[in-house]
């Protein structure tokens, strides 16, 4: 039995493709068929149609930066419970942060992620640690997580402080080709800190997070780069790979831009949480736990440079940094609260309503930022729109308005500064693993 997808608009950027067509997929996944414009598939015996009229087909979605807490801390997340979300917010794929307990730090954590995974709706890509437990020392085994199909390395959650252990952890890595991810921050100015430095920490009382953090580790690791590019201190084949997680200030940015008319192989995400809120929000909110993360929301100038980011190019793709946590570590003093917040279901509205509809970006950027993107930098095969193929898309109604409430969140915390909100654009199934998968 087939599934047909009738008279959406198909729209795949990595194929330079933006038509009105129709896909017939097999029982097995496979697209057999792509008709463009008022041309007809023909429907046999037993096959499903699915009329899509003003609903996009999009290449799966996929977010390269979720943390779901298994194994060790399978109370605020699973495998299963994430997959629920990433499959709720459109997502068939995922990229997952290694700083679980235990920290996956070798190949037996992978193979755990990968066995567990088989069974799931959406793809889980592991990204190892950089170092052994993530204690920014002694590095990982990268040779072997590449055996195991790993593309990535971070220690997310923390920075490497060390210069010499981020040098050999850049050498080391692109010997295997791993892209390295870095949570750029440094500690010795973010010790006890809990939200953004500036007016608003110091009405509250906090202690703040100077944002120029962020820009010293970058600055330095973007050096140490330029320094083993010159110096071809490693196989010139293999340029070392560099990703910045989560950028939030102006400063970072202006470094990433520079960068990369330097010719130096980095890239950038944002969150949709950076991108939409500021410290004020923080500020102004009654339940404070939910808008506390790291980075920390930044300054309202911040949170316009990113927008700015987002519009020129500098950013490259939108990563939700899903960080799920129980309520009793979100609903308590501010300076007690657990950093971060879940995004997965929330991200496609978002980048949708405050992006696409304030003209920020266009559609077609969005799924470059949701889907393409993402699987070039984490150097994943690309999903194509082709007789042949296997299907792997993400169904998006663009004018559906819809609000966020506990009944809308599929993650197992619900520690999202987004409740109550009217977003526009919500993801209404995904076809992956054969399967067509419709969110209620």
């Amino acid at each position: 039995m087939s599934t047909i997808f009738r008279q959406a608009r198909l729209l795949n950027p990595q194929e330079n493709l933006d038509r009105t067509g129709t896909i017939r997929v097999s029982g097995d996944g496979t697209i057999e068929e792509v008709s463009f414009g008022t041309g007809t598939v023909t429907a046999g015996p037993g096959d499903r149609i699915v009329e899509l009229e003003g609903k996009i087909v999009a290449p799966g979605l996929f977010d390269m930066h979720c943390h779901f807490r298994d194994p060790g801390q399978e109370y605020k997340e699973t495998l299963e419970s994430g997959s629920k979300a990433a499959l709720a917010g459109g997502f068939t794929g995922v990229a997952l942060m290694p700083n679980t307990k235990p920290v996956i730090d070798s190949p037996l954590g992978v193979a755990y992620i990968r066995h567990h995974a088989a069974a799931l709706p959406v793809d889980l890509e592991v990204v190892g640690a950089m170092t052994l437990e993530s204690r920014g020392e002694n590095l990982a085994p990268y040779g072997k997580y590449r055996s195991y199909g790993v593309n990535a390395i971070s220690d997310d959650g923390t920075a490497i402080q060390n210069s010499q252990t981020m040098r050999l952890a850049m050498e080391y890595a692109s010997n295997f080709d791993l892209l390295v991810i870095q949570h750029c921050e440094d500690k010795s100015l973010t010790l006890g800190a809990i939200m953004n430095e500036g007016l608003f920490s110091a009405k509250l009382g906090l202690k703040g997070i100077p944002d120029v953090s962020e820009a010293i580790t970058l600055a330095r690791d973007l050096l140490l780069l330029r320094y083993l590019e010159e110096h071809k201190l490693h196989d010139p084949l293999k340029q070392p790979r560099y990703h910045v997680a989560h950028i939030s200030t102006r400063a970072a940015l202006d470094l990433v831009r520079q960068a990369k008319k330097d010719g130096l192989q980095v890239s950038c995400e944002v969150t949709p949480h950076h991108f939409t809120l500021c410290d004020e929000d923080l500020f102004n909110a009654e339940k404070k736990g939910n808008y506390i993360m790291k980075p920390p929301l930044a300054s309202r100038e911040n949170r316009d440079a990113l927008l700015e980011g987002l519009a020129d190019g500098t950013i490259d793709c939108i990563a939700t940094d899903h960080a799920p946590h129980a309520s009793h570590e979100k609903e308590c003093p501010p300076d007690q609260t657990s950093f971060g917040i879940i995004g997965l279901e929330t991200s496609l509205g978002l980048t949708f309503g405050e992006l696409v509809e304030r003209n920020i970006i266009t559609l077609r950027r969005a799924i470059e930022l949701l889907s393409v993107n993402p699987r070039k930098i984490m150097n994943m095969k690309p999903i194509l729109f082709r007789q042949g193929e296997k299907a792997n898309f993400t169904i998006i109604d663009p004018a559906e308005e819809w609000t966020v409430t506990a009944d809308s969140i599929r993650s197992k915390s619900a520690n999202t500064p987004f409740f109550g909100r009217t977003l526009k654009g919500r993801a209404k199934g995904i076809f992956h693993k054969g399967q067509y998968r419709e969110n209620n």
